[in-house]
């Protein structure tokens, strides 16, 4: 990549005909959410609009826009705010003078990268846009440094919609790309049998989450029937590693509610690109893409196997013996302790707890550590997407809990 200009990256990407049509198998069960297929669609309609400019800060001026003001196409950035941020980036080496909005996630990655706090960044443009824009311009004509934005193009040629403002030395690995590496050994597996149960792409990462029909078997509690599964995410903004992680998925209850406890991950490259990297050839960068998908293929063929999954049942039925001594109420305080949650998520564990205890196999039993694990994930049934793998990943620590920590949580007052 130059290192200043727009970068196009529309015509880079051609779909695998043959792989779209093998992905049809992963949605046989139309019961959850999510199609793989339509996520495909979808990251196909955008490829073509991807745009990555890349210039000096020097070259940028912030511009908050109120709603009589928008145009058209960025109407789509405002959401729940008062205002839209601009990005106008000056004519520069022939370039013509570009305009960006920005989307929430790019706003507060700009507002980090003036060194302001995202909150107060929010209610200072609120309150006071104009002396916003002279702050930030301010810092941008002071520490000049050379910044990417990763943007969708509009139907004017000079208007952005962007979506990320991070380093030029960010790594770039698209979503399509983790694709075409995680899912080959995923359909070559035909033992587990995969089935999608969610694929979705945010603002902020794009999540696939697979559940194996064949490799199940009883969990912590008796009818406790848990199921091996799988998530692959990405983000093409900044916002999280690519990853690939194991599940072990609660099957049980009336109203199909599934827990989904990570046990495991690898965070394959990090969302943060180093300094050096930005000093690297494009064919150099290319090949360390290439190396991130093979990792990718590994570790999920590693994690989607029967032995894997069988071990980590074992782990979780060994979980159901550590029972808490303590009252609900109070193994669930320190359960928020020793995990830094805040009230209102400790309450939402008490709540998780509370709908886990009247599970079959579990109501009329002592609290164990498994039943907590159940407590913290079953909260990923009622938050937003971006929060899912948060409350999973929690329910892996709480499985994980050194014993000196477990005895904090289960210990009577």
């Amino acid at each position: 990549m130059c290192n200043n200009g727009v970068l196009l990256r529309g015509n880079t990407l051609f779909f695998n005909l043959e792989l779209i049509m093998d992905i049809n198998r992963f949605n046989k069960v139309d019961s959850f959410n999510g199609s793989l297929a339509g996520l495909l669609s979808q990251l196909s309609a955008n490829q073509g609009r991807k745009a990555d400019i890349v210039q000096s800060t020097s070259n940028m001026q912030l511009r908050t826009s109120t709603a009589g003001y928008l145009p058209h196409h960025s109407q789509a950035y405002k959401g729940d705010q008062e205002n839209v941020s601009e990005i106008i980036i000056e004519a520069d080496r022939g370039m013509p003078t570009l305009t960006t909005a920005l989307n929430p996630v790019a706003f507060n990655q700009l507002a980090q990268k003036a060194g302001i706090a995202t909150r107060d960044a929010r209610r200072f443009q609120d309150y006071y846009p104009a002396e916003f824009d002279q702050l930030v311009n301010a810092i941008f004509a002071r520490e000049t440094n050379n910044r990417m934005i990763r943007a969708y193009t509009s139907d004017d040629d000079n208007y952005f919609l962007g979506r990320a403002f991070v380093s030029d030395a960010f790594k770039t690995y698209d979503n399509y790309d983790l694709l075409e590496a995680a899912l080959p050994p995923l359909l070559d597996n035909t033992e587990a049998d995969w089935r999608t149960i969610n694929a979705t792409v945010t603002e902020q990462k794009m999540y696939i989450r697979l559940m194996s029909e064949n490799f199940r078997g009883t969990g912590a509690a008796v009818g406790d029937i848990m199921a091996a599964g799988i998530v692959i995410s990405n983000s093409e903004v900044g916002m999280g590693s690519v990853s690939v992680a194991e599940m072990v998925m609660t099957l049980a209850c009336l109203n199909g509610m599934q827990t989904q406890n990570i046990q495991r991950s690898a965070h394959i490259q990090s969302a943060r690109g180093e300094e050096s990297f930005g000093l690297l050839a494009d064919d150099t960068k290319q090949k360390d893409n290439e190396l991130t998908s093979l990792k990718m293929r590994d570790y999920v063929a590693a994690y989607s196997s029967r032995e894997n999954f069988d071990n980590t049942l074992q782990k979780f039925r060994a979980a159901a013996g550590d029972i808490v001594q303590a009252d609900a109420q109070t193994a669930v305080n320190n359960l928020g302790t020793v995990l830094n949650l805040t009230k209102s998520q400790t309450s939402s564990v008490l709540d998780g707890l509370l709908q886990t205890v009247g599970q079959s196999g579990y109501a009329g039993n002592p609290v164990s550590r498994a039943t907590l694990v159940n407590a913290v994930t079953a909260v990923g049934n009622s938050v937003d997407a971006d929060q899912v793998d948060d409350w999973q990943k929690l329910g892996g620590r709480v499985l994980d809990l050194p014993r000196r920590d477990w005895d904090r949580v289960a210990a009577a007052a």
